[in-house]
């Protein structure tokens, strides 16, 4: 059988894991049950058990030697009902009880006995709604890779019926979408030389690497391991919460356009004024910013793809700045040069630079070491644009959609969000041992967006 060796990012995030730290990523999908189909949650699961068609990377399963790889398996090798699992809510089911069954179910690392992949399909949630909650480990799909396999499996028509389930889409199935496929955009090459690329990662990484050691000269320059350590830094255990919150698209870009800011510089505004008040209740604000790792996309084109395609900037949260207004403006200042930090190379170079950006940071979480020491960051913070369009699964309509992402030893609360048809749904995943009620750090995200929004007015 064919094996396809990992590289070494994607290997990173295998060696990372732990029983505590399980490196999985997931997607809570919530959909409507059709008015005139009261058993559609049933008969779908039904016949998603009787489809045996896997697509990468639903067929893959590891092989740690001689080199981590993954040999794609016949589909007679994989057992359906393990990965496909059918629960219920005691009806009817709140989103908090949603909420605590994903937390439940994301604190569980998955047996590399089997591909890495679970689907679970949850029943008995009030207002006549089913969720699906899919996990996948973080070495075959990151955030974009994902959000680009949902839109392959989900139709813009709400007509479409007898769809496939994700793992007969995958990256290399039919795609579902009913949409025309976009205009192939050729790859932006840089034109540089390897010497030149070379050039170029080294520059950045010396240069980001001389200011975490000796502090930069601009105050608004965000390096790694120059973060204060807070509450959300120490070591992790198992049991994680899970907490979501959610605006339209368009109050974020109401204040973008008026800070002359971008949506995400708008996003992490808010993040940074929810974590500055859930700190200052409990008396635990650090005099120094909170410094976020902004995961980057860097995949090429539009298809979705197996493995990793991301790298990293760092961004003052501006925690240590009270008035919102000007909180964006220092946020706006610092994602500016950390973009401008990012070296103007792609391929190889940039998963080069990638590696070498996240190796200290990886290797205390590989080695154990993560958590005991001045931190990286304070906090992942994550932004990825999902379907622009209502999407539906066998006329079954997506309401909503949130992202359930992996914690680190030193790493114990990561906020990403999709937006979809007009709406920005963030989730919150954090270590339950380490951050005491969550859910406040949702609640505040959204009075933070009104707080910002009045701010702009008095000003």
């Amino acid at each position: 059988m064919s094996r396809k060796v990992l590289k070494v990012n994607d290997s990173a995030w295998l060696y990372a894991e732990s029983h505590r730290t399980p490196m999985q990523v997931a997607l809570l999908a919530t959909f409507s049950v059709p008015d005139d189909r009261p058993d559609f949650v049933s008969e779908l699961v039904a016949r998603w058990r009787e489809t045996p068609v896997y697509e990468p990377p639903f067929n893959y399963l590891l092989r740690a030697t001689p080199v981590p790889s993954w040999q794609e398996l016949e589909p007679a090798e994989i057992d359906l009902d393990y990965h496909l699992r059918h629960s219920a809510l005691p009806r009817p089911g709140s989103q908090r009880e949603l909420g605590v069954l994903v937390s439940r179910l994301h604190s569980a690392k998955m047996d590399r006995r089997y591909p890495l992949w679970e689907c679970h399909i949850i029943e008995g949630l009030e207002d006549n709604l089913w969720s699906m909650y899919f996990k996948v480990h973080h070495s075959q799909i990151d955030g974009v890779g994902g959000v680009r396999l949902l839109k392959r499996m989900l139709s813009a028509d709400p007509d479409a019926r007898d769809m496939l389930p994700p793992w007969a889409v995958g990256t290399r199935g039919p795609d579902q979408s009913g949409l025309p496929p976009k205009d192939r955009i050729p790859a932006q090459r840089n034109g540089h030389s390897p010497l030149e690329s070379a050039g170029a990662v080294l520059g950045s990484l010396g240069r980001t690497y001389a200011e975490s050691l000796v502090g930069s000269n601009d105050a608004d320059r965000a390096v790694p391991f120059r973060a204060p350590k807070t509450l959300f830094n120490g070591r992790v255990h198992r049991p994680r919460r899970f907490a979501t919150q959610h605006y339209p698209v368009d109050r974020l870009r109401a204040v973008a356009t008026a800070t002359g800011s971008s949506l995400n510089d708008v996003f992490l505004a808010i993040c940074g004024g929810a974590l500055r008040r859930y700190l200052t209740e409990r008396d635990a604000l650090p005099a120094e910013s909170l410094i976020a790792n902004v995961p980057v996309s860097v995949r090429e084109g539009e298809a979705a793809g197996v493995g990793n395609a991301i790298t990293f900037l760092y961004a003052s949260l501006g925690t240590d700045v009270a008035d919102p207004v000007e909180r964006i403006r220092t946020i706006k200042a610092s994602t500016r040069l950390g973009k401008d930090r990012l070296p103007d190379v792609s391929g190889l170079a940039m998963d080069a630079y990638t590696a070498v950006l996240m190796g200290p940071f990886l290797s205390q979480a590989i080695l154990g070491f993560g958590g005991r020491g001045r931190p990286a960051s304070n906090v992942v913070i994550s932004n990825v644009p999902g379907p622009a369009e209502a999407r539906y699964l066998d006329g079954s309509r997506l309401e909503e959609i949130y992202p359930v992402s992996l914690l680190f030893n030193g790493q114990a609360l990561n906020i990403t969000a999709v937006s979809y048809d007009g709406e920005f749904n963030i989730g919150f995943t954090g270590d339950r041992d380490s951050i005491p009620s969550l859910q406040h750090i949702a609640v505040y995200a959204g009075e933070e967006l009104e707080t910002l929004e009045a701010a702009l007015t008095a000003h």
